[in-house]
C-alpha cells in the first residue's frame, strides 16, 4: 500500500510580548498575594487566545496609579528591553494597571506608539489604537500639557541663570540638570515610606544613568544632600536615561 506523505503546514510564529503589572499597596505585593496571581492569569490567558508568546514580565509593586510613567523602575526597564528586539506589544491587565491617572496613562501609551509597541489590555482592548478621536484628542492634550509644563520649568530656571549670572556666582545643579534634582526627590521615600539613604538614591540615578557630569562617576552623598535641599520641581518633567 503506497503511503503518501502529508506535507506538513508550518504554523505562523506567535506575535512576542511582554508583559506589565503594577501593584498599589505594597500589603498586596508578593508572587501568592491576590492582585499579582490575577494580573499573570489573566496576561497569560489572553496570550493564549491570541497567540502571543510572552518573553519578559515587568513589575512595578506598590507604585500609585497616578505616579509619573518615567518614574516607574519596571516601566523604565520594559522601555530598554523593547527597544528595538523584536516586541511588538505590551500586555496589561487592564488600563488602571497600566495608569489611574489619565495624564500618565496617555503620556506612556505615546512613548510605546513612538516605539511601534501596542498596548493591550487582557480583554482585547488596544490602547495604542488611533482609529478613536476621542483617545486621539487626549493624547494629544496630554502631550501638549506635558510639554507646556515644562517649557514654563525651563522659562524658570533661564530668568532664575540670568539673574543669577548678572550677580555672578557658579550654577547649581538645579539650573544645569533640574531633572536629576527632580528625579532625587522622587527616589527619597519609597512607596512602602521608607527613606532611602543617600547613597542608595546616588546609586539609583547611577543605574538610571544619572551621574557627576565631571567625574562621570556617581553622585557622592554630599551633592545628593544639596539636591534635596533645593525645592522640588513642578511636575510632570519627562526624565531620559542621560549621562
Amino acid at each position: 500500500m503506497e503511503c503518501i506523505a502529508q506535507e506538513s503546514v508550518d504554523e505562523p510564529p506567535l506575535v512576542q510580548a511582554v508583559a506589565y503589572m503594577r501593584t498599589s499597596s505594597a500589603t498586596n505585593v508578593g508572587a501568592d498575594k491576590d492582585s499579582e496571581k490575577r494580573q499573570r492569569a489573566a496576561i497569560e490567558g489572553y496570550a493564549k487566545r491570541a497567540g502571543m508568546q510572552v518573553v519578559d514580565w515587568f513589575y512595578d509593586p506598590a507604585v500609585s496609579g497616578a505616579d509619573p510613567i518615567e518614574t516607574r523602575p519596571g516601566f523604565s526597564a520594559l522601555l530598554d528591553r523593547i527597544e528595538g528586539n523584536g516586541v511588538s506589544a505590551v500586555v496589561v491587565e487592564d488600563a488602571s494597571r497600566f495608569a489611574r491617572d489619565l495624564v500618565a496613562q496617555e503620556l506612556g501609551i505615546l512613548l510605546l506608539i513612538k516605539r511601534g509597541v501596542r498596548l493591550i489590555t487582557a480583554s482585547g482592548d488596544d490602547l495604542t489604537d488611533t482609529s478613536d478621536p476621542s483617545r486621539v484628542m487626549m493624547r494629544q492634550i496630554a502631550g501638549a500639557f506635558a510639554q507646556y509644563e515644562k517649557s514654563r520649568l525651563v522659562a524658570r530656571l533661564r530668568r532664575a541663570r540670568e539673574v543669577k549670572g548678572k550677580l555672578g556666582g557658579r550654577k547649581s545643579i538645579a539650573e544645569t540638570r533640574p531633572e536629576v534634582v527632580e528625579l532625587a526627590h522622587r527616589l527619597r521615600e519609597t512607596r512602602s515610606g521608607r527613606q532611602r539613604s543617600l547613597r542608595e538614591i546616588s546609586a539609583e540615578l547611577a543605574d538610571r544613568g544619572f551621574k557627576a557630569e565631571r567625574t562621570g562617576r556617581p553622585f557622592e552623598a554630599a551633592q545628593i544632600a544639596r539636591m534635596l535641599e533645593t525645592e522640588r520641581l513642578s511636575r510632570p518633567f519627562a526624565i531620559s536615561a542621560a549621562g
